[in-house]
């Protein structure tokens, strides 16, 4: 927690405050800039002059207000603008009002939308009004139709005389359609304050079909961290008005903006969405109302921040997150929610050995609903890739050196009669390419996925790449001590990294390859990228092979 304002730093504050607000700005110095004012504003107790990314009004959009709208609403599209959940014919296209040095009216404002072939907009293919409603802090979810498959696009939005930025969005191939090759990236995990998003100015250069993010999009903490980027509130987010300030803040930043303009986004969250380590009704330690009345808040902020359809619109404490991208005949994406539904921790939680309960075959990760779901879709699907896009480490984990084992209640250690029970079904229909794409650790990992993990020699069952943090950790090691231990008790693990970045898929019919792109540093802007190890997985031989 940050220390106490003082009163006597009122007047620096103010002296800051009026500095920077009164400068003459252009959009993309606000930009850089937003981060700054906002923080000066909470310090001096005034963060209830940013209604703007609170909701509408000075209430946040959390009762009734007076529908005054103001003489100039301003430029309202500074959170910027997103595409995801790309079908064969269509795309979700995202923005959320905004403006600058004012407030959104209390009632529904109507936003145009264009979608075109060019940049410049001189073939225009579709367009048409959103009504962006008070009561989702004016933000835009519309579900695009009738476009052509496999085809990029170009979007933006409009309203009044405001034109909002261009953003590029791709569909997806038919259903079934032949696809020669894919290329996708996944990322998960951009504590704001420890550290500056360099690796998307990075991620905007790839060429990308669609880009995966596996969760940990915001952190609910009060960290203020060293770099003039700390958390608004400075307090840890419980209500939707803080939840709805946390992720003004985070979609504020222009390297994050221009990853999403860049290419469409397949989301879901994992735990810092809500709160740290969160599962079902919510950790022990929790009281039961009071936590789900904040998993309420935080998935109706989360979706209001996200390109994603309205059949995710939150029903008060649940939220349906799992679903299904199918690329043609190459790719099935199996988007997982291993929060929402999962039993409570085995055995206290943390890292815990000799801890029986853990393989209780009535506990869940998924819930029965999600793994009739997906275990009927792996049977059924023709494509040549089964992919599981999900949140938490599959592959045993054995962190106890030496004789015994221990292992994380969190990840799916804690919850190995699922594992069994995937597992149990790629035997069963003769699965041999899963792959499983994984966040939340801050690590860089290839794992083996064994038909048993105390046994090296075992059948590998498929593959699972997991990708490290954009930023959380701050500027990470290539290869800390216990990476050591964690190899030597784990043979199945054939790479561990804990530097920043994302990770870069490249798809054909026969052949996966995996490239770990790394940033030395985060704490300091302008770090190159290099791609720190390289991993292929042939088709129909589960396992991958460094390159």
């Amino acid at each position: 927690m940050g220390e106490e304002n003082k009163p006597e730093e009122s007047a620096a504050h103010e002296t800051t405050l009026d500095r920077l607000t009164n400068e003459t700005m252009d959009r993309r110095s606000f930009l850089q800039k937003t981060g700054k004012i906002a923080e000066v504003l909470a310090a001096a107790g005034l963060l209830g002059t940013l209604p703007a990314i609170a909701g509408c009004g000075s209430n946040g959009g959390e009762g009734p207000s007076t529908p005054t709208p103001p003489k100039t609403i301003g430029y309202p599209f500074e959170l910027g603008v997103a595409s995801g959940d790309p079908l064969p014919d269509g795309v979700v296209l995202w923005t959320r009002l905004a403006p600058r040095g004012g407030s959104m009216p209390s009632e529904p404002v109507d936003v145009t939308w264009e979608v075109a072939e060019d940049e410049s907009f001189t073939s225009i293919v579709q367009q048409g009004t959103y009504a962006a409603e008070p009561e989702y802090a004016h933000s835009v979810h519309a579900e695009i139709e009738g476009l052509e498959p496999d085809q990029w696009y170009y979007y933006r939005f409009k309203m009044n005389d405001e034109v909002s930025p261009t953003g590029r969005t791709k569909t997806i191939p038919a259903d079934g359609a032949p696809v020669d090759q894919l290329n996708i990236a996944f990322a998960s995990c951009q504590n704001y304050p420890a550290g500056y998003y360099t690796a998307y100015d990075h991620l905007v250069n790839e060429d990308l079909d669609v880009v995966f993010f596996l969760g940990d999009y915001i952190y609910e903490g009060a960290a203020q961290g060293s770099l003039g980027r700390g958390h608004l509130p400075r307090n840890e987010v419980r209500t939707l008005h803080e939840y709805r300030i946390r992720y003004g803040q985070y979609k504020s930043d222009p390297s994050l903006q221009a990853a999403h303009a860049a290419f469409p986004w397949i989301v879901t969250l994992d735990d810092h969405e809500v709160k740290n380590n969160w599962g079902g009704e919510g950790p022990p330690y929790d009281n039961t109302a009071q936590f789900l009345s904040r998993r309420a808040a935080a998935f109706k902020a989360y979706y209001e921040h996200m390109p994603i359809r309205r059949s995710s619109l939150p029903g008060d404490v649940n939220m349906q997150l799992f679903r299904r991208f199918k690329y043609g005949n190459l790719v099935d994406f199996n988007v997982l929610d291993t929060r929402q539904y999962r039993t409570g921790f085995a055995c206290g939680g943390g890292i815990q050995s000799d801890c029986s309960e853990r393989l209780d075959p009535a506990r869940t990760m998924l819930g029965e609903d999600q793994e009739d779901w997906l275990f009927d879709g792996l049977r059924s699907s023709s494509a040549r890739w089964k992919v599981l896009a999900q949140q938490v480490m599959m592959a045993q984990d054995d962190r106890q050196e030496g004789p015994g084992t221990a292992f994380g209640m969190d990840k799916w250690d804690g919850y190995a009669a699922t594992r069994n029970r995937l597992f149990d079904v790629v035997k069963e229909n003769d699965i041999d390419n899963m792959v499983v794409l994984t966040g939340d650790s801050h690590k860089n990992w290839v794992n083996d996925l064994k038909d048993d993990f105390s046994n090296p020699d075992s059948r590998t069952l498929g593959t699972e790449f997991m990708g490290t943090s954009i930023t959380s950790g701050g500027n990470g090691t290539d290869f800390p001590g216990y990476a050591s231990t964690i190899l030597a008790e784990n043979p199945h693990i054939k790479f561990y990294n804990a530097q920043r970045g994302y990770v870069r898929c490249s798809i054909t019919p026969e052949r996966w390859q995996t490239d770990f792109r790394v940033v030395p540093y985060v704490e300091t802007k302008g770090a190159d990228i290099r791609t720190r190890a390289s991993f292929v997985v042939e088709n129909g031989q589960p396992g991958a092979v460094q390159m």
